[in-house]
């Protein structure tokens, strides 16, 4: 995608012409926020420019403090830029020429100072964004571990990140998305084990992207980045867990992170990477196999329970004489199809209304609709029991998914396979089985098979996906991510 060139526009040495530029296209004067401090120092104007809300306060008024100092101790001749440069007490100083990086800095949340006579402004980070607190995120608790999360302010995340990772190749590669909102983007990686091409990639899409702005931060990024269309099944993965994101990159994966976004987006990853929980890391690893074997199994219902249950019902033939109970006992005017559509909406309808219900309403919500809601529908025939027993255990191992998209993905091929079921019987589960695994096995994520490493078959990576092993065991990094460098821990290494 070609740009147009964007025209850079000097900074004035007239630091009167700065202000009515700032006047005119920044609306110094008309927004509130957006503010001005004129000083005179050494019988020169130096003006500095903030914006209220995103500066630490008591920082500005340092430096102010250490400026007017000037006044009383410095002679009137002499360099009185580099004089400024010397009295800025701050760990983040650097200068610009263009006024628009002068512009896009102090909207960021940073200072920006300029000089009379002088056609170079000072750019000052003294940046403290409104946001809460590191807190465990509520969709991926653990028993045992850390209990600090990524929030909505870029710098505190990548902070959370290098803290983990005291690498000297470890790399926060920052980019500006959005033409109105200019919003950084990071690219996290380890310099000497990710892969180049996929990194060539990410800059790219990212450098292309063409827009406004992203409000809807990191889930635009993703719809810019893969080409998804109606395919429901997740692309690239979530996880607001600083521990999670360290151990991604460590293995090699690029982690994007996205200001004013609390999770962050994990390249390139698969269907088993939906599936992993970081408690399974937290506990021993026949532990955590056991864990990670429940979860397989709580996926696998979600999908094929309702289907295979309902193809029992219809071909009463395939089921032996030990299991001939299975299958409604009552006769109902409402064929069992609709009841197990109605049934499967409305834990939709739950879920969808819990997130918009209060907390303290949510457990009366649950209430009403377990105790009322379902006993009344089956004394008056709506749904016989079966039903409801069959929806609620497949609800439950949708809930049992780690990965939120990957849930209502999996629904979504529930209910198709559901359909295929109940028109054409037998041969419908097997067909519509058949090409949802088709399916799965033809997706690439970022030119990664989204099957790996069940197909293409790889025997290390499969039994790493099977069995939770200890971490001492696990030398190699996955093959998946093309690391550049294949050794955990090579033995030898400076």
């Amino acid at each position: 995608m070609t740009h147009k060139q964007v025209q850079k526009w000097p900074i004035p040495i007239s630091v009167n012409e700065v202000e009515h530029y700032m006047k005119q296209r920044v609306g110094l004067g008309v927004s509130f926020d957006l503010g001005i401090r004129k000083l005179k120092i050494l019988k020169k104007d130096v003006h500095i420019y903030y914006v209220n809300g995103l500066c630490d306060t008591m920082f500005i008024i340092q430096l102010i403090k250490e400026l007017v100092e000037i006044n009383y101790h410095e002679k009137l001749s002499g360099d009185l830029f580099n004089r400024i440069e010397n009295m800025l007490l701050n760990q983040s100083v650097e200068k610009t020429q263009e006024l628009d990086t002068l512009v896009t800095e102090v909207l960021s949340g940073l200072i920006g100072i300029v000089v009379e006579g002088e056609d170079t402004a000072f750019i000052i980070d003294v940046r403290s964004y409104p946001g809460r607190a590191p807190m465990e995120p509520d969709t991926e608790k653990v028993v045992r571990g850390a209990r600090d999360g990524f929030v909505e302010n870029i710098v505190l995340n990548t902070a959370l990140t290098r803290r983990r990772i005291r690498d000297e190749r470890l790399r926060f590669e920052m980019h500006k998305v959005g033409k109105r909102s200019k919003t950084d983007v990071a690219l996290c990686y380890l310099q000497d084990v990710a892969d180049p091409d996929l990194l060539n990639i990410l800059r790219k899409e990212l450098q292309s992207i063409n827009i406004d702005g992203i409000p809807m931060a990191d889930k635009t990024l993703e719809e810019f980045i893969v080409n998804q269309g109606m395919n429901p099944y997740p692309i690239v993965r979530y996880t607001e867990r600083a521990d999670v994101a360290a151990a991604h990159v460590l293995e090699g994966h690029v982690v994007i992170f996205c200001d004013t976004s609390p999770s962050v987006i994990i390249t390139p990853t698969t269907f088993f990477h939906h599936v992993q929980h970081a408690e399974e890391f937290r506990e021993s690893p026949a532990m955590g196999t056991f864990v990670r074997w429940t979860r397989f199994l709580g996926v696998f219902t979600s999908i094929f329970l309702l289907p295979l249950w309902l193809l029992l019902v219809l071909e009463p033939s395939l089921l032996p004489d030990k299991l001939s109970f299975i299958g409604p006992n009552d006769q109902t005017n409402i064929p069992i199809l609709i009841q197990l559509f109605l049934a499967d909406f409305g834990i939709e309808f739950l879920r969808i209304a819990a997130i918009h219900t209060p907390t303290p309403l949510s457990t009366a919500m649950g209430l009403i609709a377990a105790v009322l809601i379902g006993q009344i529908a089956i004394d008056v025939g709506l749904f016989v029991p079966e039903v409801i027993l069959y929806v609620a255990v497949a609800g439950i191992g949708t809930f049992t998914t780690p990965s939120y998209e990957l849930s209502v993905a999996n629904k979504i091929a529930r209910l198709l396979l559901l359909l295929c079921t109940a028109f054409f019987h037998l041969p419908g589960f097997v067909i519509g089985s058949t090409i949802w695994f088709i399916f799965l096995v033809h997706m690439r994520a970022l030119n990664t098979p989204y099957f790996w490493p069940f197909l293409p078959f790889e025997p290390k990576g499969f039994l790493q996906i099977i069995f939770r092993r200890a971490i001492p065991g696990s030398l190699l990094r996955p093959s998946i991510v093309h690391p550049r460098n294949r050794y955990r821990q090579p033995p030898g290494e400076e």
